[in-house]
């Protein structure tokens, strides 16, 4: 009972605050009533999946590597998407996007990947991508669901 309890602590520290060292995490599981050894909270780190990553600001601090690779991901089909996109208008509810040549398809992969709710699917040509919103999306509504995943794009829509 008492690791399962110690795991649940220790999630809740590492996604709560910035956790730069194991001396840190220690002190915060004892003021807690878990006094445990370095071999145990290294096991423990092991078990929860969680480990050290850059923080962006040029140091690191414990995170759960499912986490770090989701917003890595995000972060990576952002850039795909913004590689290759040109511009972005309607056809009446339907969204086309304009991209450099060859670029349709990674920038559709990266636009079906970012998981925005308002879009039903995505067709990519060469340089062209048909954006199919759900039915009774608006532009509007459209325009700001993808704004909120795509930094930026607000400012380039036709």
């Amino acid at each position: 009972m008492e690791r399962s309890a110690r795991l649940v602590v220790m999630r809740g520290i590492i996604e709560s605050r910035k956790v730069d060292s194991q001396e840190m995490l220690l002190r915060s599981l004892k003021e807690r009533g878990f006094d445990i050894t370095q071999a145990t909270l290294s096991r423990d780190l092991k078990y929860l999946k969680a480990g050290k990553v850059p923080d962006g600001r040029g140091s690191y601090s414990y995170a759960f590597y499912d986490v770090q690779s989701k917003a890595a991901s995000y972060k990576s089909m952002v850039q795909d998407f913004m590689r290759g996109y040109l511009s972005f208008g309607f056809s009446g509810n339907l969204g086309v996007i304009k991209t450099l040549p060859g670029h349709a398809s990674t920038v559709a992969f990266a636009l079906d990947n970012l998981e925005i709710d308002k879009i039903l699917a995505t067709l990519a040509g060469d340089d062209t991508i048909l954006l199919v919103p759900l039915d009774g999306v608006s532009r509007e509504k459209l325009i700001e669901a993808m704004a909120e995943r795509i930094p930026g794009l607000k400012d380039s829509i036709l």
